[in-house]
């Protein structure tokens, strides 16, 4: 069974218009809402790859209510820790020429329901896979992803750790499987400058001598970059199509990695896939469908 952590989920209302004014009265052109939460997004691209994946995590109030039953379905399995005050975050986003957003803050979250989603940990059994992706929420202890890990330590499980900063490196004690820093993050982590195909694989490397075990680089419109566990490297472009949407893009390719992997023990085939489903997300307005990821994966 492959575990998503989304310890912060959200319901993203997009509103499109040709022109944003302020102070007065704007309307919207179209609008349309996604079950947001780069866990959350993992498990449904994961579904559209034909794999079972329980998702964990908190949800409070109606909107909690909405995802829970949104993202259900026969390959995604919900296991929420319910929050008895507040509500799930909306977060807006307004595309007029450009694109706005204000993300909500979500609702508080107690040690005793911290300590109830660490208790499901506990069904994780050797062979599974555990995602740990996103940010963390602003009552949350800054080492919860170390404690979840710490807590999985001694089982024999795949863990994908897709988190920025300090959240990352703090998970590499752990040997993750995989992770997936952009080059932007590469820079944070490193305090340098992070320009060239040789700057990225020297600090991929870095990455793996610290603990990763493999190491994907996202590259915008360059690609994607494959430090493997055996020292290779492996690269992927993108197709060059009109982008009409980037949230989600890095979550399906995490997706789309493990299921590649999963399928066929291929380091090569999981980047491509994974490159194909984040393409896919990025030509749609919401996450990658099946029929998309097939049609992308068949012209990289």
């Amino acid at each position: 069974m492959i575990y998503t952590v989304t310890l912060s989920p959200s319901i993203d209302y997009i509103v499109r218009l040709s022109n944003m004014r302020f102070n007065v009265t704007n309307r919207t052109d179209s609008e349309e809402f996604y079950f947001g939460g780069k866990g959350l997004n993992v498990s449904q691209v994961l579904a559209e790859l034909d794999l079972d994946s329980t998702a964990l995590g908190f949800i409070a109030g109606f909107t909690g209510d909405a995802i829970e039953k949104g993202i259900k379905n026969s390959r995604i399995r919900t296991d929420f820790i319910r929050l008895s005050e507040g509500f799930t975050r909306i977060n807006i986003k307004i595309k007029a020429g450009g694109e706005t957003e204000v993300n909500g803050q979500g609702p508080d979250i107690p040690e005793e329901a911290l300590e109830a989603l660490m208790k499901k940990l506990d069904a994780i059994r050797d062979g599974d896979t555990l995602v740990l992706a996103g940010s963390i929420p602003k009552t949350c202890p800054d080492d919860v992803y170390e404690r979840m890990l710490e807590r999985v330590k001694d089982r024999d499980i795949m863990i994908v750790v897709d988190a920025t900063k300090q959240l990352l490196v703090n998970s590499l004690a752990c040997h993750p499987f995989v992770i997936k820093p952009n080059r932007l993050e590469l820079s944070e982590i490193f305090h340098a400058e992070v320009e060239t195909d040789k700057d990225v694989e020297k600090y991929a490397r870095k990455l793996q001598e610290m603990g990763a075990r493999n190491v994907i680089v996202s590259l915008g419109r360059k690609g994607a970059f494959l430090l493997d566990e055996n020292g290779e490297t492996h690269t992927c472009g993108v197709l060059k199509q009109p982008v009409l949407n980037t949230v989600g893009a890095g979550d399906s390719m995490v997706a789309g990695f493990i299921a590649g992997y999963q399928k066929t023990g291929d380091y090569g085939y999981a980047l491509k896939l994974g490159s194909a489903c984040g393409n896919a997300t990025s030509f749609l307005p919401g996450l990658a469908t099946r029929e998309k990821i097939d049609e992308v994966l068949a012209k990289l």
